[in-house]
């Protein structure tokens, strides 16, 4: 097993021991995270980063031995963007999970690219507070340790799904060319004509689609129409395992 300055974990090496360091590993992270967010994760390399620094690339080496390095500091900011402050974590179960969760729902629809780019990075200092928060708020349902591991999973998998289901929605609402919609309704119409959608059919009720599905979607925010979902994962959790709901 690696130790010392020989470990594949950054975290587990101090921070460059100079009296007066150029740059901090906050100051990296943050860096590569804004390159991310309006270039794509692409975009980010060490030499970009350097440059956006304003150090040479071999300088940053110094700091961050490795790309994969820069991606695991990249994750514990955005991690530790989810945290929840201690004097704002309600008492709750119900109301503790449901702010992990639109907290952490928040933060990656900020950083859209996060969940796929990010998802082999090893956890860090922030996502193992997460992680301790999300079991903070079930200490005093009862639960056995399986049941509250499951709980947060589920919660996790919500949130997740409802990220990327964001992300899908966007890219469809992208401008299309005339020409290829109109292609795609008359695919779709010779489609219905077979009777093997009959229930797409009573949906659209002969409708523009165009027209039906935004009616469907209705006028309310990407941000409430998360939090309706997530009540019902919560409430289904609360009857499923006899846990209390708070007092409104």
């Amino acid at each position: 097993m690696a130790s010392g300055d020989d470990s594949a974990l950054i975290w587990t090496r101090a921070q460059p021991g100079t009296r007066r360091p150029k740059f901090t590993r906050d100051q990296i992270a943050s860096t590569a995270l804004a390159i991310a967010d309006t270039e794509g994760f692409a975009a980010v390399s060490m030499r970009r980063v350097a440059s956006e620094l304003g150090a040479g690339t071999m300088t940053l080496y110094y700091y961050v031995r490795t790309k994969d390095e820069l991606i695991a500091l990249m994750d514990d900011a955005i991690m530790g963007e989810v945290l929840i402050p201690a004097d704002e974590f309600p008492a709750h179960w119900y109301d503790a999970l449901t702010a992990v969760a639109q907290r952490t729902w928040d933060v990656l629809m900020r950083h859209p690219w996060a969940l796929q780019s990010l998802q082999n990075a090893p956890a860090g200092p922030n996502a193992m507070r997460h992680f301790e928060q999300s079991l903070a708020a079930l200490a005093g349902t009862g639960l056995d340790p399986a049941a509250k591991f499951a709980l947060i999973a589920t919660v996790d998998d919500y949130v997740h799904g409802n990220v990327l289901r964001a992300a899908e929605f966007r890219a469809a609402g992208s401008p299309m060319d005339d020409e290829m919609i109109e292609d795609a309704i008359r695919f779709a119409e010779t489609q219905y004509a077979t009777g093997e959608f009959p229930h797409t059919q009573a949906l659209l009720g002969g409708k523009d689609p165009r027209e039906v599905f935004p009616r469907l979607i209705g006028d309310t925010s990407e941000r409430d129409r998360f939090r309706h979902g997530l009540s019902i994962v919560l409430d289904g959790a609360a009857r499923r395992l006899k846990l209390s709901l708070p007092d409104r």
